[in-house]
């Protein structure tokens, strides 16, 4: 059995050579050739998978190592027969650490106090969820917004999309989709960006489609929005660099890049295969990994300012503004180049452990922000 696999699918190798003989190859350039041959695909999310990559070729089951599937034509392998599978939920975690790290760098920046500010959460699923609950964690009031969950569990928990707009930061956490009573393409329109209250501030880890880049453009220009922080953007791997000008956080579509959603996504993606073969998981991943850059932190039992000290103990497990300052390398390449650095900095992304395997030392011993530590995952 032959199984094609993205190169940047951590344990790739490990994993499934115990089904069958392994072919890692870049993502971004998988041809029809390369897969021909293949029974089993194993992608990400830079790979686009339709009639065009898998007519005439043997492969009976795709599966991507990511919570999207916009990449995935899933008519046309429904059509053929062919199985499918993703990863719902592996990289939940890390966006809401970003989504954390994002927020609190923001109000450094903006002398802004979380506590008294409000977040709408547009698209409540697995990332929606952790999300929710990192920046209520940070004392914001949160406003739920997913039109879907609403119908099948009844309103009471969710608001109307004028209602997340309404709030000081709103953040986005939805598929791509572009029919249907949820299509959620360009969702954040001109229409939107003109309905947000003087002041607010966007952030977008889901699709780069589901935010108008030229709409948001204009919106940051105009001086009515106080600031945007995105990691995903239309015409990836090629990026406007004006609006990464003028963003206050740019990051090259890493929010769920964690060493450990990564390897999450690959558990996921081997098990599904493994059940579509009709055998039985023997690979763990346990053993492979490695230990944690950052194990443990101490933290100032300061009260006067405890989202300064949270601030302060964030970056030293994961500092976003060094993947900010990566991302704006792009400003000065060529237009050529742009492309290819933006897809570089994705594949050589500097292994990123979770909070959870930092253990936090509050000295002297503050309940308050050992409380909070906790609430974002920290073992304290």
């Amino acid at each position: 059995m032959k199984i094609v696999a993205d190169e940047n699918i951590p344990y790739a190798r490990e994993a499934f050579s115990t089904l069958g003989e392994v072919a890692a190859l870049p993502g971004r350039t998988l041809s029809p050739e390369a897969v021909r041959d293949a029974d089993l695909l194993m992608v990400r999310s830079i790979t686009k998978v339709n009639a065009a990559l898998l007519e005439g070729s043997s492969v009976r089951f795709v599966a991507t190592a990511t919570i999207g599937e916009d990449h995935i034509d899933k008519s046309y392998l429904a059509e053929r027969g062919i199985g499918f599978s993703s990863a719902p939920g592996c990289n939940a975690e890390s966006v809401a650490q970003y989504i954390a790290a994002a927020l609190l760098e923001l109000a450094g920046r903006y002398t802004l106090q979380l506590g008294a500010m409000s977040l709408g959460v547009i698209g409540v699923g697995n990332v929606g969820s952790r999300v929710a609950r990192a920046a209520r964690a940070l004392g914001m009031r949160c406003v739920l917004n997913d039109p879907p969950r609403a119908r099948a569990e009844g309103g009471a928990e969710f608001g109307t999309l004028e209602d997340a707009a309404a709030c000081d930061v709103v953040t986005f956490h939805v598929p791509l989709t572009k029919n249907g009573p949820d299509a959620t393409y360009h969702l954040a329109d001109a229409a939107f960006f003109q309905s947000l209250r003087p002041g607010a501030i966007l952030l977008n880890t889901s699709r780069g489609a589901v935010v108008d880049n030229a709409a948001l453009n204009v919106a940051l220009a105009s001086g009515r929005m106080r600031a945007a922080a995105l990691d995903v953007w239309e015409g990836e791997p090629l990026v406007d660099v004006e609006l990464l000008k003028q963003v206050f956080i740019g990051t090259p579509h890493i929010a769920g890049y964690s060493f450990d959603g990564k390897v999450n996504g690959t558990v996921q993606i081997y098990r599904a295969a493994c059940a579509f073969l009709g055998v039985a998981p023997t690979w763990d991943p346990a053993p492979l990994l490695p230990a944690p850059e950052c194990p443990e932190v101490t933290v100032r039992g300061d009260t006067s300012n405890p989202q300064a000290e949270l601030r302060e103990a964030v970056r030293k497990v994961y500092d976003i503004r060094r993947d900010d300052a990566a991302m704006r390398t792009l400003l000065d390449a060529p237009q050529e180049e742009r492309g290819p650095r933006f897809d570089r900095l994705r594949k050589e992304y500097p292994r990123r452990r979770e909070f959870q395997h930092t253990r936090a030392i509050v000295q002297p011993e503050s309940r308050l922000l050992a409380g909070l530590l906790m609430k974002l995952g920290f073992a304290v």
